[in-house]
């Protein structure tokens, strides 16, 4: 089975990030043979500095590699090098219907809110559709949020497939784990569009800081309280081991503490928990022809498999010729 999954270098990574996916992608990366990618070309639909998306990029190699992705397992790569994906996201255009991607939510919502919504975004679900295809992949770990653009790919290549034979894999969603839904420091998803976000490799002082800043109730001290649904006893727990659990939500019911023990006791464990991860950052970041190599090796094995996948589809259509 072949997994792959890409995540948009359109701001640093965050807690919510890691706990909600890429946590999950490094599991699956020994399971399966898999396929990551940094979306650079998706992210150009909101990121309009070309020296912040290229520093972006960068960033999220370094992150993803500290964080445990492993190149010995995984393919890792940056989407804009593979440019058989663009070319068979054309082949792929030309059969989607405009009904098909205006019912998708982004397009929609942003419709909604009154914005202005450009082609990138209205034709997003079939360059993302490209990405799956072009390497046959069977699963794809998405939030719920996008299991709509995975029925958009079956869809698009059913239509293909039906048209001109049999030429693509129909990939299956794989959701998340829902239970790693993280919330931010106002109680709302951690999302960067709610500016509410810790990094992953934020400096420990100002990650602290954000912590302690964190939204809480005014009720007393003494007063017992529920931790389930607390927020801050969320973020606690995605850091603590299951007797640390047990322990602060006997404190919560028992009452008579203050929120600013448990924030103290977040930004340790948080520090401590990623520790190794920033060690290995910093090395990484000292020897970036390492980080090329890597991205480079990762590009050039996606080609190879991207480049049988688009002229399988080219012959399949008529534009190359068979053989």
């Amino acid at each position: 089975m072949r997994v792959l999954s890409g995540i948009q270098p359109t701001g640093r990574f965050h807690w919510g990030n890691y706990f909600g996916a890429i946590r999950q992608y490094i599991d699956l990366q020994t399971e399966d043979e898999a396929y990551y990618f940094i979306a650079n070309l998706h992210a150009l639909t909101t990121v309009r500095d070309p020296e912040q998306l290229r520093q972006l990029t960068l960033d999220a190699a370094l992150d993803l590699l500290a964080l445990g992705l492993n190149p010995e397992h995984a393919v890792l790569f940056v989407q804009s090098d593979v440019p058989e994906v663009s070319e068979l996201c054309w082949l792929l255009m030309t059969g989607a219907p405009m009904g098909l991607l205006e019912r998708c939510h982004a397009y929609k919502d942003k419709k909604a809110k009154g914005l202005v919504a450009d082609a990138g975004l209205f034709t997003y679900p079939v360059l993302m559709a490209a990405d799956i295809l072009a390497y046959d992949a069977d699963i794809v770990p998405v939030g719920e949020d996008q299991v709509q653009h995975i029925e958009v790919c079956r869809d698009l290549a059913g239509s293909f497939n039906h048209h001109f034979g049999e030429t693509f894999v129909l990939p299956k969603p794989k959701l998340l784990d829902g239970s790693a839904k993280v919330p931010g420091t106002d109680g709302e998803k951690m999302s960067k569009s709610y500016s509410n976000t810790i990094e992953l490799f934020e400096e420990p002082k100002e990650a602290r800081k954000k912590i302690m800043r964190i939204t809480t109730d005014s009720r007393p001290m003494e007063q017992p309280k529920e931790p389930d649904g607390d927020h801050l006893y969320q973020l606690l727990s995605l850091f603590a081991d299951e007797a640390q659990r047990r322990e602060v939500a006997a404190l919560y019911r028992r009452g008579g503490f203050g929120y600013g023990e448990i924030k103290k006791a977040l930004a340790e464990l948080a520090e401590k928990y990623f520790a190794e991860a920033r060690a290995r950052r910093a090395e990484l970041a000292a020897s970036p022809e390492t980080v090329s190599e890597i991205l480079g090796d990762g590009a050039a094995r996606a080609r190879r498999k991207a480049g049988t996948v688009l002229r399988r589809a080219q012959e399949a259509c008529g534009v190359k010729p068979r053989g």
